[in-house]
């Protein structure tokens, strides 16, 4: 590979994250940022109580910048556990405005161990376990999706 192929390839990957950060919000997609950097996670979205029930339940592998994103109608105290759940999670609990409040990291596949997400908790980002830890994911991290609604958001989607 040349030289210019070289800087090319690395210019797209240290540019990736800015770029990232000004897409267009999508339902699929779940950005997050911090003083770590950003990154963005392809989701599928567990709105309805019946979604959020079954949740990764069975789910054997998983992209790795991937996960589901629990939405919950307002703020409340959530709890998880891993049921017949079959790999590593970590859970992201973030209030209405979009802030992380608390990170559990790889929780333990089939657990019945209830998982505090803590109180004023409105979505839940669960990705694979470890994950949180390589990005540097913690309290104070914003997310930004749709769901996170503009007028109260910390990281709005544009109108």
């Amino acid at each position: 590979m040349g030289k210019w192929s070289v800087l090319s390839v690395v210019l797209v990957f240290v540019a990736s994250p800015v770029v990232a950060a000004e897409a267009p919000c999508r339902e699929d997609v779940v950005y997050v940022r911090g003083d770590w950097g950003n990154a963005r996670f392809s989701v599928d979205v567990a709105d309805t109580p019946d979604l959020r029930s079954q949740g990764l339940m069975f789910v054997e592998e998983m992209p790795t910048m991937s996960g589901m994103l629990f939405v919950y109608d307002r703020e409340q105290t959530v709890s998880f556990w891993m049921k017949n759940t079959l790999i590593p999670l970590d859970m992201i609990f973030a209030d209405g405005d979009g802030v992380v409040q608390r990170v559990h990291e790889n929780a333990i596949p089939g657990d019945l161990t209830s998982i505090p997400g803590g109180r004023d908790i409105q979505f839940v980002l669960e990705i694979n376990g470890g994950m949180a830890d390589r990005l540097g994911i913690d309290e104070g991290t914003e997310m930004r999706h749709p769901a996170i609604t503009a007028d109260t958001a910390v990281w709005a989607c544009a109108s």
